[in-house]
């Protein structure tokens, strides 16, 4: 087991390796009560671990699967029925599922009674290296993906990656994208995180779900996403938006694709456009450009638009205007000589250039 403590205030700690679930009860040792958040098919698999290992009166709240719940309905309801229940300030939320469920059972827990504590129990490789850690709870709306939500740090995490080996293919493989965010977002000849080597030397084993590279993995993200959340809990400085790195575009396919593109699929066309977006701006090199390309392709991660033709330029420049990074124009996060930075407005040829590399042909004014 891998302990990685989060520097917030107050700080709580992630623990990642095979077995973790067991460790829920320790974390809510002295509630009154704790509602556990989940998905059935999750629920089957994992509640009855996590339930045991808690002394206190528990129960089990279900939502559906899918984006299409993530959202205020789906608040209300976990709220109705947390009330119902009797659930108060002083007691606790376990998020036990993927991205889906930690955000929407984290922001139910947020503005139920003004707040109530919440662990988050990650199942999937997608929630383990991100959506857990950090505080960042939200809900979609029709206009855009996490516009409603609220910061809110769980007690601790518990990334037990004995979960992982269930997953299907392709909500593995999403996962990946979130892990090649991670080893891009460092330059390589100077990466404190090892993850570019790491990816190189070890691809076929992550594919194969090797438990031990796994477990390393993961763990070595958790470490860098969480000094960058000690750094910036509140988004406050701009250090965490680094951690969008792929995500502006990302966003804007899964709402232009209706979330049939998975959020680690999205993410890993995202880094593509990114980086030849860094390359238009002569920020970086081809040989940062190729990169960019080569380590999603590599995981096994799309690198182009599915059916461009059903979405235009124009339709994505639209929604990406509306990402929460946005000051009012087009905000990217763009590797560079000085690192990772915030870039407004890039030129229309250097957008062109990047559209381009992901399959998006516009029309020339």
């Amino acid at each position: 087991m891998t302990s990685i403590t989060v520097a917030t205030e107050p700080a709580y700690t992630v623990e990642v390796g095979p077995g973790a679930l067991a460790q829920v009860g320790a974390l809510v040792a002295d509630r009154r009560r704790v509602a556990i958040v989940s998905q059935q098919a999750i629920a089957d698999r994992y509640a009855e671990t996590v339930r045991s290992s808690i002394d206190a009166p528990t129960e089990v709240f279900l939502m559906g699967d899918g984006e299409v719940h993530k959202c205020l309905s789906t608040v209300e309801d976990l709220c109705r029925s947390f009330a119902r229940w009797g659930l108060l300030r002083g007691d606790a939320v376990v998020a036990l599922g993927g991205g889906v469920v930690g955000d929407t059972a984290g922001f139910a827990a947020a503005v139920y009674h003004r707040g109530v504590e919440v662990v988050q129990a990650p199942t999937t490789l997608l929630a383990m290296v991100d959506a857990a850690i950090g505080g960042k709870t939200a809900v979609n709306l029709a206009e855009g993906k996490n516009l409603v939500g609220a910061f809110h740090q769980p007690i601790g995490v518990v990334a037990d990656t004995d979960t992982l080996g269930s997953l299907e293919p392709r909500e593995y493989r999403s996962g990946l994208g979130e892990v090649a965010k991670y080893a891009l977002m460092f330059d390589v000849a100077e990466d404190p995180t090892g993850l570019v080597d790491l990816l190189r030397t070890g691809t076929t084993s992550l594919l194969d779900r090797e438990p031990a590279l796994l477990a390393d993995v993961v763990a070595r993200c958790v470490k860098v996403k969480a000094d960058v959340v000690a750094r910036d809990p509140h988004e406050r400085t701009g250090i965490r938006a680094t951690l969008n790195l792929g995500h502006t575009l990302a966003h804007a396919l899964e709402i232009a694709f209706e979330h049939r593109l998975t959020h680690g699929e999205a993410v890993a066309i995202g880094l593509v456009f990114v980086g030849a977006l860094a390359g238009g701006c002569e920020r970086v090199g081809i040989d940062v450009v190729d990169r960019f390309q080569a380590i999603p392709a590599s995981l096994g991660l799309p690198v182009a638009v599915p059916e461009p033709e059903s979405v235009s330029a124009a339709e994505l420049l639209s929604l990406m205007a509306r990402d929460k990074k946005a000051s009012g124009g087009l905000t990217f996060v763009l590797p560079g000589p000085m690192g990772l930075e915030l870039v407004e407005d890039p030129p229309t040829a250097a957008l062109r250039y990047a559209f381009e590399s992901v399959g998006i042909f516009q029309e020339k004014p």
